[in-house]
């Protein structure tokens, strides 16, 4: 099968689970949880509650992603793993439309396997990278995943919001039904938009052994053998630690920036719509960014996005109106998916060739288990100080030292023109 037909079959995933990203952990979900599944709690609760959710899901992703990525490199199980994990989280998120008013314990039982899923999956779909596209293409590639995450992700997005604004053209009865649906609209847009990588990404061959314990043994020897070697090779060591480092704030800011301003007052449709410019103006911009990766190199490209960010998180921690919020959420949208395409490639480069999943493994396990802390740490400091602008601009910290130990890497190859 051709290269490009894989390539653009590889990166509909990003189309098929950015839904998830998008309406749910991004948009509605933080809102259903403090208006509907938490009423009436007071709203640094709520989020410390999220913060909590978001940190075990990522805790136990943690301990599961290099193990997983070990076994599914030996039995050539990439495209089996993504849609166990896959089918895994779109049920969970289905699930949600089940969960009664007030009822946040199965709300956060049913979030927290949805995002396992939908991390999980990641894993795999990541490790897929380097096997359908070839080196010099890698940044291109990897930012088209990403954008068409973006615009896929918004135009899902956009019509849960309608759905939201206007129950009764859906011949739904109110607000809370709308939202209720956009759960199971998300669940089936993620496993039908899954299917191309399933028909058109060819995976390379493993040991194509049936799984025993003696393949999970080898799983955990590969695992710790992978532990000694990645402190060997500095440049991927020193790769990963700046990584866990910028991407905690990045994802934070992903996945608390509804929560942030219902904190602060903001109306939440406003909150949604202003997601939605983040989405769609993260579509262009991440293909702007895989073509900067190619001009001036990846790391250049980070680097610019990082700054970014420390921008917009001391803007955030000063803004008052519904107006500034828009103004960041074009501005994160501009340079959140280049930091994530850019991050994805520069990895992939530094990786040795056949152990993808194993080393994407560790690459998200190092970002999942950022994302314990982000979370935590915002939902944490503005509940012990009892403001929320503190919680975020606490943020600032894992900008800067991850910008500082990004300095450090030396990036493979020159830098390549396109």
């Amino acid at each position: 099968m051709s290269l490009e037909r894989q390539k653009w079959g590889w990166a509909m995933y990003d189309w098929a689970n950015s839904a998830f990203a998008t309406t749910v952990m991004a948009g509605f979900f933080p809102v259903f949880f403090k208006d509907y599944w938490n009423a009436g709690l007071d709203p640094v609760d709520s989020t410390f509650r999220l913060g909590i959710a978001n940190s075990l899901a990522s805790l136990l992703i943690v301990l599961l992603a290099p193990l997983l990525g070990a076994v599914a490199d030996r039995l050539a199980w990439r495209k089996a793993m993504l849609l166990a994990f896959a089918l895994l989280g779109s049920l969970m998120t289905a699930g949600l439309y089940l969960v009664g008013q007030g009822d946040w314990q199965l709300a956060m039982f049913l979030y927290i396997f949805a995002v396992i899923g939908f991390s999980g999956s990641n894993i795999f779909y990541d490790s897929l990278l380097p096997f359908v596209s070839r080196e010099k293409d890698m940044d291109r590639v990897s930012a088209l995943g990403f954008s068409l995450g973006y615009l896929g992700g918004g135009v899902l997005l956009s019509l849960n919001v309608g759905m939201t604004l206007h129950p009764e053209w859906f011949g739904l009865s109110s607000s809370v039904s709308a939202v209720q649906c956009s759960f199971l609209v998300v669940a089936a847009w993620w496993l039908v938009f899954s299917i191309p990588l399933f028909l058109f990404v060819e995976e390379p061959d493993g040991i194509r052994s049936n799984f025993s314990v003696q393949v999970l043994l080898a799983g955990f020897r590969r695992v710790w053998k992978t532990l000694h070697e990645v402190r060997q090779l500095r440049n991927v060591w020193l790769f990963l630690v700046a990584y866990w480092l910028y991407i905690d704030g990045v994802d934070t800011i992903v996945r608390m920036a509804v929560d942030y301003g219902m904190s602060l007052g903001f109306d939440r449709n406003s909150l949604i719509l202003a997601l939605l410019l983040t989405q769609f103006t993260g579509f262009p911009s991440a293909l702007l960014f895989g073509r900067l990766g190619g001009h001036f190199g990846a790391r250049a490209g980070i680097l610019f996005g990082l700054s970014i960010y420390v921008l917009v998180t001391v803007w955030a921690s000063r803004m008052s109106t519904t107006a500034e919020f828009y103004y960041l959420a074009v501005i994160i949208g501009f340079a959140q998916g280049g930091v994530q395409a850019l991050s994805r490639s520069l990895y992939a480069r530094m990786i040795p060739a056949g152990r993808s999943a194993e080393f994407f493994g560790f690459y998200n396990m190092l970002g999942k288990f950022a994302a314990i802390i982000g979370p935590f740490m915002v939902g944490w400091i503005g509940a012990l100080s009892g403001n929320p602008r503190t919680g975020i601009l606490s943020l600032l910290l894992l900008f800067v030292a991850g910008a500082v130990l990004l300095l450090k890497v030396r990036e493979p190859g020159p830098a390549r023109s396109v």
